[in-house]
């Protein structure tokens, strides 16, 4: 069966079509993969890097004609789309450069004995990919898991398949399948799939992470996020920072999970705030062709997110809210919504309350840190989030009492990510990290031989059944 995909901002295009697997041929997929593993993980890590390398270099080389596939099938602005594959290159040198040590084997050798720890791969690794940055979010999981030794099955999004495929051939002991939840349930509870890794929503992270607990499969899920972003009463922002303010929650329509989704200010500042908010937002967002290189935000990736925002946004006003309009949409059959700013809604209202995934922001008052911190963290997400201080130290004491796995300090989304920082959730947003050692080695399992200093020669021995001295 053919997976067509259109285009969210000319949805009579096609941009293009994959070939869905059935769940029955998912089997001779796997074992494919398999054999892939025994040959891969055979190959010295040096090797394994070197390939690495090289396919960072072509998708540098392919990199204008990814991205212009990947803004026709996704509506991210084509800027946007070369920014997401320079980054999955970046990010696949760094894995060459790293990895060699953080995978290298720790020998310790001393009176109290012999441990020597490998770190060795899984096997067959399933990694589920969204399509809201699929190559950057595919790159984060076949980089370390092929460099650890793994082979690994991508099953993309069907919203947007078709640039993450061509680069996902760019890279060896790598296979890609697509299709429904039949396929993805065949995929992970394969008895030869070894790990699985997802990014998602949290919905379908509890329908994976309940498939796999029966065979005890590991997984790892980086999910969903409601992001606050705390503006404490000495916030001071320059209009620049404003504009990075704007972009880490209208960047991708506002479809990223780490986006800043809800923004607390002090009750006394509120009107300073929007006024530079709305400022900024009037100079740097441009709603439009994803193609056109002015853009700054295009259209939803389907209509069925369009009408989701337009009913959160509807139901906010209907509560009491004020909507500001902050740029406006083009007229077209498009998944095209103008982004707006929510002031006065409810904390209760379920654009407060949910991941709104879409181009809406609530700006919401506060007047007392504790406060604001109680309300920050009344949520079952806990992914990302960000504090935003003149005062270093004091940003750093608040982001120690806010429930979510990564903090930015004075930034937000992808202005505050690192190479060398590891990125996951906490609550109802997941489990494990990407980037980093950390994220390298989800994708290994160490493996320990010991020999006790007692039984070694002239160690003293222990008596039948006594446990070492702890010492």
């Amino acid at each position: 069966m053919r997976i067509e995909r259109e285009n969210p901002a000319h949805p009579e295009q096609i941009v293009g079509a994959v070939i869905s697997t059935p769940p029955e041929a998912v089997d001779a997929a796997v074992r494919h993969a398999h054999r892939d593993f025994r040959e891969w993980s055979r190959e010295p890590v040096g090797t394994r890097l070197t390939a690495l390398g090289h396919a960072a270099d072509e998708l540098d080389a392919r990199t204008p004609e990814l991205a212009s596939l990947l803004a026709r099938e996704s509506g991210k602005p084509v800027s946007d789309c070369r920014g997401e594959i320079g980054f999955a290159a970046t990010y696949l040198r760094w894995v060459r450069e790293h990895a060699a040590e953080i995978l290298r084997a720790h020998d310790t050798n001393s009176s109290r004995g012999r441990i020597t720890l490998t770190r060795k791969p899984f096997g067959v690794v399933a990694a589920i990919t969204p399509w809201n940055a699929p190559i950057i979010l595919a790159m984060l999981k076949l980089g370390p898991a092929l460099a650890a030794g793994n082979a690994v099955i991508l099953k993309p999004s069907p919203l947007a398949p078709l640039a993450v495929s061509a680069a996902a051939e760019l890279l060896p002991a790598t296979r890609v399948l697509h299709g429904g939840p039949d396929t993805v349930q065949a995929l992970i509870t394969h008895p030869l799939v070894r790990k699985v890794a997802f990014t998602g929503g949290d919905q379908a992270g509890r329908a994976i992470a309940a498939a796999v607990g029966g065979a005890l499969t590991p997984v790892l899920l980086e999910l969903g996020g409601n992001d606050p972003a705390i503006f404490l009463d000495d916030f001071a922002l320059t209009p620049g920072d404003f504009e990075r303010l704007v972009l880490a929650s209208f960047a991708t329509a506002g479809q990223v999970c780490m986006a800043a989704k809800r923004l607390y200010v002090p009750e006394t500042r509120l009107t300073e705030f929007v006024e530079s908010y709305i400022a900024a937002a009037q100079r740097i967002l441009i709603v439009g062709e994803p193609a056109d290189e002015s853009t700054t935000m295009g259209p939803v990736v389907t209509r069925a997110a369009a009408e989701r925002v337009t009913g959160l946004v509807t139901d906010a006003r209907n509560r009491g809210a004020r909507v500001i309009p902050l740029a406006s949409a083009p007229d077209s059959d498009g998944y095209f919504l103008d982004p707006v700013l929510v002031l006065g809604a409810p904390d209760d209202a379920d654009l407060v309350r949910l991941e709104q995934f879409g181009p809406a922001v609530p700006i919401l008052a506060y007047r007392e840190e504790a406060e604001v911190l109680a309300r920050a963290n009344d949520s079952e997400l806990g992914l990302a989030a960000s504090v935003w201080s003149a005062d270093e130290e004091h940003a750093f004491a608040v982001a120690s009492r806010i429930e979510a796995g990564f903090t930015f300090v004075n930034t937000h989304n992808r202005t505050g990510m690192s190479l060398h920082a590891p990125f996951g959730g906490t609550k109802n947003s997941g489990f494990g990290r990407e980037y980093a050692e950390e994220g390298l080695l989800e994708y290994t399992q160490s493996i320990v031989t010991h020999a006790p200093g007692a039984f070694r020669a002239g160690g003293a021995g222990l008596p039948a059944g006594a446990y070492p001295d702890a010492r």
